[in-house]
Formats: C-alpha cells, structure tokens, sequence
C-alpha cells in the first residue's frame, strides 16, 4: 500500500495516465489502479520500467526497488499460513504496517495484549476440537504477534475494553489474574493506552461490536476499518464508514474513563476475582 501510493504521487507528479503507465509494463489501467492501491504484488522489473518513465532519481529508485523487494518478502506467519483463513492473512500483514491501532473489544482482551494462558483460553473457545499439536500452533501465532508492540518502532495501540472482559473469567480464576496483571504493565509501555468502560455508564457509542481501526504512515493511505465475524471479517475503507467509526471511537474515548484511571480499575477487577 505504501509503495502504491508512492508510485500513484510519482506518476500524478510527471502528468502521465495510467493507461500510458500500463502500457509501459505491458499490462492494462486497471493493473496500474491496483498496483497504486496495493492490492496486487509487484514485479520487480515493472517497477523498474514505471520508475524509468517518471524519471526518478537514482537515490529514490534505490528506496523503492527496496521497498517493492520488501513488500514482496512472505508475511511473518507464513509458517502458520496454513492455521488462518485469506481473510485473516491480510489482516496480519495490514497489522504489521500501521502507525496507530484504535481499537474496541466487548468479550475478550485485545489480541495484541493477550497472555498465553488467556489466549490458549479463547482459543480453544473456538477451536475446541483441534488436537493439542494445532492449539499450540495457534497459540504460538498469538504470541508472536505480540512483538509488534515491543519492536523498535512500533505502532501506538489505544485501545477501549468493556468492564465484561474484565469480569469474564477467561481461563478461570488464576489465568484471568494473570491476564489482568498483564493489562496493568502493558499500560506502562509508551505506546499503548487502555480504557475500560464501566457497567455504570450504561448505553454507549459502540454497541453494535469489536472493531479496529488501522492508521498508517502515509497520510495518503486511508484509514481501514476491520470487523471480525464468527466465519467472515469486513474491511470498510469507503471515507463515510471510516468516518462513522473514527466519531464513534472517538465518542468511546471520552464516554470511558480515562486511561489515568486504568490501574486502579485493574486492581479492581483482581480483588474481585477474590471474593
């Protein structure tokens, strides 16, 4: 996505078509519409062959044959490729890239700061007939998915809890406890900020379900909206949905307490576990 728009701003700059782009790599404007939009991969002597035509500079050809190098590397699960739906591969791979996660869960801990007790837990919730070798597995991909968080440039999450997932024992007492511990260090990373939104505040903006929303670098890339269901996932990226959950998100931010107020919320919710 990223080398798209880079490529769209270089062909937009030198005035020329995408069907005279298309022609130059032998392939038609739709072809160039989805290089631009990244929804294909990339032959690396087109981009050649594109980058001669805008003239680039040496310097820059060399950073964008780097990045179309890169942007055709397997994705990080591609050991695990065979455990996850298309659907959920493109999510992963979009995870990877983002400068800020927003996101809204209403059952369960946020993936990204799951522990592997708890996310042994939820999974097997789904997945309850798979032998224990596959659990693992999927339990593993859980766990590495965590380190986006811890990597050197990693993205901000801020994310919005319903006061249930603190409530739900997960796992059962000791693995909730040690889930919820988590939550209480993982909100003294710089990069990320919980908020729970309590029983008390009633009815709120985001009723209708978990949600992310994925943020990136480029500021000509949009903003994608990612809904997961039970067999099927949505990515909303048309301007009206992503508005419609940036205000909704936006609304959760203010309706729940303020992140200030999340360890003592924690505590909270582990002197309950006691009772």
């Amino acid at each position: 996505m990223q080398l798209g728009a880079r490529l769209r701003r270089l062909r937009e700059a030198k005035g020329v078509s995408r069907e005279d782009a298309g022609w130059r790599i032998r392939a038609s404007e739709s072809k160039i519409s989805r290089m631009e939009l990244g929804r294909v991969g990339f032959k690396e002597r087109d981009i050649a062959d594109l980058l001669t035509l805008y003239e680039v500079d040496d310097e820059e050809r060399a950073a964008l044959v780097a990045l179309a190098h890169e942007a055709n590397t397997p994705g990080w699960w591609q050991p695990y490729g065979d455990l996850l739906s298309s659907r959920f591969q493109y999510y992963l791979d979009l995870e990877a890239a983002p400068s800020l996660i927003r996101s809204y869960e209403i059952q369960f801990v946020p993936g990204l700061l799951q522990t592997e007790g708890y996310a042994r837990a939820v999974i097997m919730l789904g997945h309850g007939d798979a032998g224990a070798a596959e659990i693992d597995r999927r339990v593993g991909l859980r766990m590495a998915r965590k380190q986006l968080l811890t990597r050197p440039d990693p993205p901000r999450l801020w994310a919005v809890i319903d006061e249930a997932v603190l409530r739900r024992p997960i796992g059962g007492p000791q693995v909730m406890r040690a889930q919820i511990a988590a939550l209480a260090q993982a909100c003294e990373l710089p990069g990320v900020r919980l908020q729970v939104v309590p029983f008390e505040a009633g009815g709120h903006a985001a009723a209708g379900g978990a949600f992310s929303i994925l943020r990136f670098p480029d500021e000509e890339l949009p903003d994608v909206v990612y809904i997961e269901h039970l067999t099927s996932a949505l990515y909303l990226e048309k301007r009206e949905d992503i508005d419609a959950y940036a205000a909704v998100v936006g609304r959760l931010f203010i309706e729940a307490e303020p992140p200030a107020r999340t360890p003592e919320i924690l505590h909270k919710a582990l002197r309950a576990l006691d009772e």
